[in-house]
C-alpha cells in the first residue's frame, strides 16, 4: 500500500498526457495501410515484450487475488475494446476531434456512479452534463457530416475508458503497476492475436495482414512502446493520487494532441469543432470540480 502522493502522481499524468496522444499519432500514420486488429495485436505483442522481461528481471511479485485476476481480465477486455474503436475512429477523425470527444469520460463516470454506486447527483451536474453533450455534438457534427455513425466511436471508446479508469483506481494498490501491466499485455495478445489469424484466415474486414508493415517497423514500434509507456505512467500516477485529482490534468491532452495533430497531418479544429472543445473542457471540470467538492464535504462530515 503506498500513501497518496499528489505531487508525484501529478508529474505522472503529465507524461502520460504528453505521451498517449503521440501513440495515438502514430496509430492514424498507421491506420490507412494496416489493419485495426493487426495494429491492437501489435500494440500488445510490444507492450508484452517490453514489460514482461523487466518484471522477470526484477523478480517483480506476480501474486494476485483471485479478485483482481478477475478485473484484470475485464481491464485488458475493456483496454481491448477502446483500442479498436480508438484506432478506426482515428482513421477518419482527426486527432483532437477524436479525443475531445473521448473526454465525455468524466460525465460517463458521473452516469455510471449515479446508476451503479447510488451516488448523488445534483441538478448543476445534470446541467453541466447536458451542456457537455451539447458540446460533444458540436464535435462530432462536421465529422459526422462526413463519415456517419463512425464518428460516434470516439463516445464507445468514453465508456469503456470510464470503466477502465475505475478498474485501474480499485486494484493499482493491491499488485505492482509493472505487473499490471504484464498481466495486461499478456492477456490482450492472448486475446486479440488468435482472433486477428482467426479473421485473416475467414478475409474479414480489418482483420488482414499486411505486407506493407515491413516498411512501417520503426513507426508501430513507437506505437506500441509509446503506448506502453504511456500506461504505465497512468497506472503509477492512479498509485500515488485519487483520480479525483488527475482527472482534470488529463484534459492537457486536447492541447497537446491539437499540436501533434497540426504538426503531423496539418490538421486543426474548425471554428464549431474548437467551440465543442471548449465547451466539453469547461463542462468536464465543473462536473470534476463539483465532485470533488462534494467529497471534500463527505470526508469533512465524517
Amino acid at each position: 500500500m503506498s500513501q497518496d502522493r499528489p505531487l508525484l502522481g501529478i508529474l505522472l499524468i503529465i507524461g502520460f498526457c504528453i505521451l498517449a496522444p503521440l501513440g495515438d499519432a502514430m496509430a492514424k500514420l498507421l491506420g490507412g495501410s494496416n489493419g485495426v486488429i493487426e495494429l491492437v495485436a501489435y500494440r500488445f505483442i510490444i507492450q508484452s515484450l517490453i514489460v514482461v522481461p523487466i518484471v522477470l528481471f526484477a523478480r517483480t511479485d506476480m501474486r494476485a487475488s483471485p479478485r483482481v485476476l478477475g478485473f484484470t481480465f475485464l481491464r485488458t477486455s475493456l483496454h481491448i475494446a477502446s483500442t479498436i474503436m480508438l484506432f478506426i475512429a482515428l482513421r477518419y477523425i482527426p486527432l483532437a476531434e477524436t479525443l475531445a470527444i473521448v473526454f465525455i469520460m468524466p460525465i460517463i463516470m458521473m452516469f455510471l456512479g449515479w446508476f451503479f454506486l447510488n451516488e448523488t447527483v445534483g441538478p448543476r451536474r445534470i446541467l453541466a452534463a447536458g451542456v457537455a453533450f451539447f458540446g460533444t455534438m458540436l464535435v462530432i457534427q462536421p465529422s459526422f457530416a462526413l463519415v456517419g455513425m463512425t464518428a460516434l466511436l470516439p463516445i464507445g471508446v468514453a465508456f469503456a475508458f470510464a470503466v477502465f479508469m475505475i478498474i485501474t483506481r480499485v486494484i493499482s494498490r493491491e499488485v505492482d503497476p509493472m505487473a499490471l501491466q504484464a498481466f495486461n499485455g499478456i492477456v490482450g495478445v492472448a486475446l486479440v492475436v488468435p482472433l486477428w489469424f482467426v479473421g485473416a484466415h475467414f478475409g474479414w474486414t480489418d482483420f488482414q495482414i499486411t505486407t506493407s508493415v515491413n516498411n512501417q517497423w520503426g513507426i508501430i514500434i513507437l506505437m506500441g512502446g509509446i503506448g506502453t509507456v504511456a500506461h504505465l505512467l497512468m497506472t503509477w500516477s492512479l498509485r500515488f493520487a485519487p483520480s479525483s485529482t488527475l482527472a482534470p490534468m488529463q484534459y492537457l491532452e486536447i492541447p497537446i494532441a491539437t499540436v501533434y495533430g497540426y504538426l503531423l497531418f496539418n490538421d486543426l479544429p474548425n471554428g464549431v469543432a474548437a467551440l465543442g472543445i471548449t465547451i466539453v473542457i469547461a463542462s468536464g471540470l465543473y462536473i470534476i470540480y463539483r465532485e470533488s467538492r462534494l467529497a471534500s464535504a463527505l470526508q469533512a462530515a465524517e
